[in-house]
């Protein structure tokens, strides 16, 4: 079965994301490797975007989360199904307010050093601390949240800042660091402090990141056995943006893994590769309703999206391989599984996306561009490389339909480390194309309220009452008691196209001469390489 933790992710698997999936069970996928399992190898895999920091507290984009994934144990890892097994504890219990973890004996970290219950305790203090502006605080972490450690007892309890309806999902799934580098930014950074089964040996930005295993890792999630054969010595992460370069070079055996999005999976398929498949979110539109911005204005917001053919759009993003967005959360465990966007998004009407927008005063001018006094509409649309092809053929569409439409738009492709900037520091965009993917709807909220950046997730200043009051009355309900709730919440966001969903897409891994399972990336404890 494969397995996975609460992810989110700003574009899916690669832009921006939080993750953790659990190992054990036989790799999944389609046509599972054949041949003698190989000790002591390096397992090399794609990453089409280099990850910028590495810091587990700060980055939430999903290049730098996957490599964390190898270098950073979590408290538990949570099966597609809903099931926890152990991770770094062995046991816990939680509600909505409280959480205590028991940690196994002998963890330790890179150095050999103990990795102590006040350890950990430091790391989800430190998130939860507002002034640190961890943008996981809100996320994994409520704001004010605490923990205390007994070092003789080797338990965690924890103490939520605010009512979590998964505390125990959200705690559980954050990347623990050693006590050393806890309040040391640049060497979380750097990768350092690890304490999961890999540590990071070289860095060339922009070409590759090298690990290599510990020896003394025994601490696998679930029963897992640090003896059994296959595993890697080493893993290398290669950069390379061209997804059809990466095709090849799976194809050949060049590297052991890589995700293919666009047209270049028929070919993998047909050469009977190994293959993983993630459904997740692929194609959402956020608009930036900062002040100044044209599209703090609904009726813009509104016209911009009746302006597009969403499901002709969907075919070009995903090769025709997409499928309908339902929810906005998109990953297993997703525990309140509903069709919550049907009939709330705007439907594809050019004629009255135009009239709308000469109600809301924005006229077409001699140049052929819309204004607004004495104002051109003059969009950016960002747009995440890790999309691939298909993002590009999205965005270059979006592009010349609003041109119809009078409205300009420059389409900017954005490596993961200039998105993020992009979204979280500058703020110069309109339009977003980089999806959010979520397994729990209480991932959504920071992303959909509270502060702004530097201050806060809240990178589209999105301002939703409605959302507001869904969100809190489901937070005080433990697990699926608040579905109802968080649906409502969903809802609320479309009817304020605030957020618009328009399909999801199959995210394919494939595998040469190596297997693994797949959540935003691999599972570092599930490589089995071969001969």
């Amino acid at each position: 079965m494969r397995s996975r933790t609460p992810l989110i992710a700003l574009l899916g698997a690669a832009a921006l994301a939080l993750t953790s999936c659990a190992a054990g069970a036989p790799p999944g996928g389609k046509d599972g490797a054949e041949g003698v399992l190989a000790d002591g190898k390096t397992f090399t895999a794609v990453t089409a975007t280099d990850p910028g920091t590495l810091d587990p507290f700060t980055t939430v984009m999903g290049s730098a989360r996957q490599i964390d994934r190898y270098l950073y144990g979590r408290l538990v890892e949570v099966q597609n199904d809903g099931e926890v097994l152990s991770g770094l504890a062995t046991s816990w219990e939680a509600d909505t307010a409280t959480a205590t973890f028991t940690l196994r004996d002998g963890l330790t970290c890179e150095d050999g050093s103990p990795l102590t219950a006040s350890d950990v305790a430091a790391n989800i203090t430190f998130i939860g601390d507002p002034a640190n502006a961890s943008p996981l605080a809100g996320l994994q972490v409520q704001p004010g949240t605490t923990a205390v450690g007994d070092d003789d007892a080797g338990t965690v309890t924890v103490t939520s800042g605010r009512p979590d309806a998964f505390l125990l999902q959200n705690i559980g799934s954050i990347s623990i660091v050693c006590g050393t580098v806890v309040d040391d930014a640049d060497a979380r950074a750097a990768g350092k402090g690890a304490t999961g089964m890999f540590t990071l040996t070289e860095i060339a930005p922009n070409s590759q990141y090298t690990l290599t295993r510990r020896d003394d890792f025994t601490w696998g999630p679930g029963d897992w056995d640090p003896e059994q054969p296959g595993l890697p010595a080493k893993v290398v992460y290669r950069v390379i943006p061209n997804e059809t370069t990466a095709a090849n070079l799976v194809l050949s055996g060049e590297v052991n893994a890589a995700l293919v999005l666009g047209p270049d999976r028929q070919r993998l398929r047909d050469a009977g590769l190994f293959s993983t498949e993630l459904p997740l979110a692929a194609g959402q539109l956020f608009f930036n309703q900062g002040d100044g911005r044209p599209t703090a204005d609904q009726a813009v917001r509104e016209a911009l999206t009746q302006a597009l053919d969403l499901d002709q759009l969907g075919q070009v993003l995903t090769s025709g391989e997409g499928t309908e967005a339902k929810s906005l959360v998109t990953i297993a465990p997703n525990p309140c599984q509903a069709d919550v966007v049907d009939g709330l998004l705007p439907e594809f009407d050019a004629k009255a996306a135009a009239a709308s927008l000469d109600d809301a005063g924005w006229k077409v001018g001699s140049d052929g561009i819309r204004e607004k006094d004495g104002v051109a509409m003059e969009l950016t649309l960002v747009t995440p490389t890790t999309l691939g092809n298909g993002g590009s053929a999205a965005a270059e569409l979006m592009q010349s339909t609003w041109k119809a439409l009078g409205v300009s738009a420059t389409v900017k492709t954005l490596d993961s480390p200039a998105l993020s900037e992009a979204l979280f520091a500058t703020g110069d965009w309109d339009i977003s194309a980089a999806p959010l993917g979520v397994s729990l709807p209480s991932m959504l909220v920071p992303f959909y309220s509270g502060p702004t950046p530097p201050n806060g997730s809240n990178f589209a200043s999105v301002t939703d009452d409605a959302y507001t009051a869904a969100v809190t009355a489901a937070a005080s309900k433990p697990g699926t008691d608040g579905c109802a709730d968080w649906n409502a919440a969903e809802e609320a966001l479309f009817t304020s196209v605030s957020v618009v969903p328009y399909v999801n897409n199959v995210l394919t891994t494939f595998g040469n001469k190596a297997t693994f399972t797949e959540g935003d990336g691999i599972d570092p404890a599930s490589i089995r390489m071969y001969e």
